[in-house]
């Protein structure tokens, strides 16, 4: 059982480069949670730089769950709640399963196989959009095994990396939810899970509240980089939009497989 003094780094054992990448990475956080596609994922890699694989999931959980009330705050009124209830029941199994096995694997097998499942659910999205490509549409993700599939991939890929947002980015755009919708749709969803995740971190012992002091000096960072995100969406068009999830779908599973 790991434990929250033992994985939590002080800030005056940190030096200037590790202290930076760890800002760094909170900057993505928040950059991804106000809509940036992508950015986020980046985070899992930048902590490991610093932190142990594990060790870095429990700091950036609470980094993760401040920039998701903002988030949710700021685009409440584009959320479309059928989705998540259709994703959210499964994403809780596959949370179970993941808190079940978290304990069991270690940290390079923990990046391997999340790499592994995002390279594998990009790859099934393109070899899907390329099949159906004169077809006008799309019913698979409205097949209840395609959700539950998804979904419970999606939770454990989120308890044991905090890596769900490329699968969720799967359901949502095959789902053709447009630009807002899918900003605000993902913000609500992963603030849900994100703190139904805190009991279960808690008991494996990598959160306490040593650790939650160490992600809370880190917290700004994400906080001032959503507010800041909102005016760069504006900007971005829809296939943009698309375009840069996939590539940080692809660069941040091709990170954690190497």
């Amino acid at each position: 059982m790991l434990s929250g003094m033992q994985v939590c780094v002080a800030m005056g054992e940190l030096e200037v480069w590790q202290y930076n990448i760890v800002a760094f990475g909170a900057v993505c956080v928040g950059l991804g949670k106000g809509g940036l596609p992508g950015v986020g994922n980046l985070t899992v890699v930048l902590l490991a730089l610093v932190l142990p694989a594990k060790a870095s999931v429990g700091i950036l959980l609470p980094i993760l769950i401040a920039a998701d009330i903002v988030a949710a705050a700021l685009y409440r009124r584009h959320a479309e709640w059928r989705y998540i209830y259709r994703l959210l029941p499964w994403m809780l199994v596959g949370i179970v399963i993941g808190y079940l096995v978290f304990s069991r694997v270690n940290d390079a097998d923990v990046q391997l196989l999340i790499g592994a499942v995002l390279l594998s659910m990009t790859a099934i999205h393109f070899l899907r959009k390329w099949s159906r490509r004169n077809q006008e549409e799309d019913q698979l993700p409205h097949h209840p095994v395609f959700i539950a599939s998804t979904g419970m991939i999606g939770g454990f890929a989120t308890m044991v990396a905090n890596a769900a947002g490329p699968v969720a980015a799967l359901y949502f755009i095959a789902s053709g939810l447009p630009k807002y919708a899918y900003i605000g749709t993902s913000a609500w969803l992963f603030l849900l899970v994100n703190c139904i995740k805190v009991p279960f971190m808690m008991d494996l012992g990598i959160i306490d509240f040593s650790s939650m002091g160490f992600s809370a000096s880190f917290m700004p960072y994400a906080l001032v980089a959503v507010l800041i995100a909102p005016i760069i969406v504006k900007r971005i068009n829809q296939r943009l939009f698309e375009i840069l999830i996939w590539t940080f779908v692809v660069i941040g599973g091709l990170k954690l497989v190497v």
